[in-house]
């Protein structure tokens, strides 16, 4: 009789427990670590409205671009090349968004490979029927070539007028101009209509952390703007410090307008921070992010045993207080204070670790992208 007493009260204990039929309750997601959420914030409040953003200062260009093709003069060709400045450094924020409905245009390798390769962009001024969809096209167009166009075709904004007022090739070259917007404009139309329609529910749909997964494609993508786009591009190549230490000042970004060179590159990598940390576009707060994610993880440096998230973002401060001390002029500073390039490369190159490395190894992510650079 006690037996048979126990057995039912162990019974009403385990019902008690249960949902009432006969099923345990669902456990729920954990704290921090749904990634759907953080692939929703990520896709709602920083993606989506910063290609926004970038699409109004890319019109605000067309739109000064058209009026300077109209009726090339000084004055309009000052506000084109404000707006196209404008637009430039807006690229920089949705730059790193290089997977999906980007990745899928090519979009970056179409709008910023630098240098600029003036002999193509020459030979495609002579001949409107050249293929700008191969990737032997890529220096030939997006900002760079506009670089090119704009600023150093000649010395003086009176000479370039003349240059597009020529009566033999400035025909030419201003329809080479309106090709060029034409086409970024087409492109970010498709990455922008991809993102606002089918792509948005896909990408919070895949939360896996196979290599297909959104995560997976994200964390690549970012891992690799920085490595490659950031870290490379901008300091460790016109530095000489990936070339043997062989200086390379023409292969600065924006060499043509050398003056704004370093802001392209604080704003680039100051987007990269706010999107590890989640900071919606919009309203500045920060939400569900890479950072979140790895605080649920609970990812530890493995020397110091803090939290990971705090030594990455301790080292892109690190990074920051570096490019701060440059000139806006990197090319002048790869020529006189290179020094400092390299410095900003070294902490950079401390942040690649940690990206490709810790961050990596604590998310289960596999990094699929190859480099030669010994990383």
């Amino acid at each position: 009789m006690k037996k048979y007493l126990l057995i039912v009260l162990t019974g009403l204990i385990w019902a008690c427990g249960s949902n009432g039929t006969g099923t345990e309750d669902p456990t729920p997601q954990e704290e921090g670590k749904d990634r759907k959420a953080i692939l929703s914030h990520l896709a709602d409040q920083v993606i989506i409205p910063a290609y926004a953003n970038f699409k109004v200062k890319l019109d605000a260009m067309l739109v000064k671009s058209e009026a300077f093709s109209n009726q090339p003069n000084a004055t309009n060709l000052a506000a084109f090349r404000s707006a196209w400045i404008e637009a430039y450094i807006e690229w920089q924020k949705v730059e790193l968004f290089d997977f999906g409905p980007a990745e899928k245009q090519t979009i970056r390798n179409f709008f910023n490979i630098y240098p600029a390769n003036e002999n193509g962009i020459l030979a495609n001024i002579a001949d409107p029927t050249s293929n700008l969809e191969v990737p032997a096209s890529y220096a030939q167009q997006g900002f760079p070539a506009l670089d090119f166009l704009i600023n150093g075709v000649a010395k003086t904004d009176e000479e370039i007028v003349a240059y597009y007022t020529a009566p033999s090739d400035g025909a030419k070259r201003i329809a080479y101009i309106k090709r060029l917007t034409s086409r970024m404009n087409t492109l970010l139309d498709k990455v922008i209509g991809e993102w606002n329609t089918s792509y948005r529910d896909t990408y919070i749909s895949k939360t896996g952390l196979d290599i297909s997964s959104s995560t997976s494609l994200m964390i690549n993508g970012f891992v690799l703007h920085y490595e490659r786009f950031i870290r490379s591009g901008k300091f460790g190549i016109p530095s000489g410090a990936m070339l043997n230490g062989v200086i390379a000042p023409e292969k600065v970004e924006a060499y043509y307008k050398k003056d704004i060179s370093l802001v392209l590159a604080k704003t680039a990598h100051q987007a990269y921070v706010d999107f590890f940390n989640g900071k919606a576009i919009k309203t500045g707060l920060e939400g569900p992010s890479i950072k979140t994610y790895l605080d649920a993880l609970k990812a530890k440096d493995s020397a110091t045993g803090k939290n990971l998230s705090d030594i990455m973002n301790a080292q892109l401060e690190a990074t920051k207080l570096k490019l701060d001390l440059l000139r806006p002029n990197l090319f002048e500073e790869v020529k006189s204070n290179n020094q400092a390039m390299i410095s900003v490369y070294t902490e950079m190159q401390k942040t690649v670790r940690l990206l490709k490395v810790d961050m990596t190894s604590a998310m289960s992510i596999t990094i699929t992208y190859t480099d030669n650079d010994g990383d």
